[in-house]
């Protein structure tokens, strides 16, 4: 059964106010047009789950649409800070958010534990971290097995209302083929209790079924497809786009005040209707200097199953 939808339509049905949000993506296939149509349709109280939030968390904060963030690590890659989530921690800009800090293996884990119906998972990362001092959620119990530690540390179940993740291609019922960094993209589908999936392009079954090895996300845990080429610019697709540099470092410029996200935010955002028109404003030359070296993966005759 197609599943298929246009962005605004996939967003406006699965995400409402007030819910926590999973936006996947470890600096690679990052829901960027998802989350700008999150900002158009004016969402508000949102919890705002991720590791690494990068610039569209930034974007979302900006916009007033995030109360809370759920985070490991939080900055502009390869860039510097996140100017507007620093503002909304020191002086309240737009308003204040509420913060909750992990480890990237502690934010993962809570994923993983979600995604397996369990209500925590353990991890010794945080032996000997301050991590515990700080984080009310994660929690020490004791270790019923032997061995060198008397007390485990343990993190809750994190299940997101609503994780919008990305791949390279998907069949219209939501079959999904990811390659290169998959960071926690699985961990946050299978988590999830909705799940948006938005790709580069929709291919028919027999190609899902020529390479098998490459199906991360099953159908039976997406709820709606959209396909939207270019849909993570201005980070990148492995064997699509390359990452935008320029674009990172245009944000740290005009994000160093408040009204500069608002200008950006009126020209990139709220100035066009959809992807499509954001494509249209970046010009084909810029879209075509982000085209890939070609490096194709040796063939493998998978064989008939």
């Amino acid at each position: 059964m197609s599943k298929l939808l246009e962005m605004d339509a996939a967003i406006d049905a699965a995400i409402e106010d007030g819910q926590t949000i999973y936006l996947g993506g470890f600096t690679h296939l990052i829901p960027f047009a998802a989350g700008h149509e999150i900002i158009r349709q004016g969402y508000e109280g949102l919890t705002a789950a991720r590791a690494t939030p990068d610039l569209i968390y930034d974007q979302l904060i900006a916009a007033g649409c995030v109360d809370d963030v759920i985070f490991s690590w939080a900055g502009n890659p390869g860039v510097g800070s996140l100017r507007a989530f620093r503002r909304a921690v020191e002086d309240e800009v737009p308003h204040a958010i509420g913060l909750e800090e992990y480890s990237h293996f502690g934010l993962v884990t809570r994923l993983e534990a979600g995604a397996r119906h369990l209500p925590f998972l353990p991890l010794r990362s945080y032996v000997g971290s301050d991590y515990i001092e700080h984080n009310d959620s994660i929690r020490l119990i004791d270790n019923p097995y032997e061995g060198d530690l008397d007390e485990i540390p343990v993190v809750p179940a994190l299940n997101p209302d609503v994780a919008v993740v990305r791949a390279q291609r998907a069949t219209e019922d939501g079959s999904a083929q990811l390659w290169g960094i998959l960071g926690e993209i699985v961990e946050a589908a299978f988590a999830a209790d909705t799940v948006v999936l938005s790709v580069e392009e929709i291919v028919d079954e027999d190609v899902i079924r020529s390479d098998p090895n490459r199906t991360f996300i099953p159908d039976s845990v997406v709820d709606y497809v959209v396909e939207e080429p270019y849909g993570s610019h201005p980070s990148y697709a492995q064997g699509y786009y390359g990452r935008d540099n320029e674009a990172y470092l245009t944000w740290d410029e005009q994000s160093q005040s408040h009204e500069g996200t608002q200008e950006w935010l009126d020209e990139w955002v709220y100035g066009v209707e959809n992807r499509r028109e954001y494509l249209e404003k970046l010009t084909p030359k810029r879209l075509l200097d982000l085209d890939p070296t070609t490096n194709y993966a040796t063939p493998i005759d998978m064989g008939e199953y």
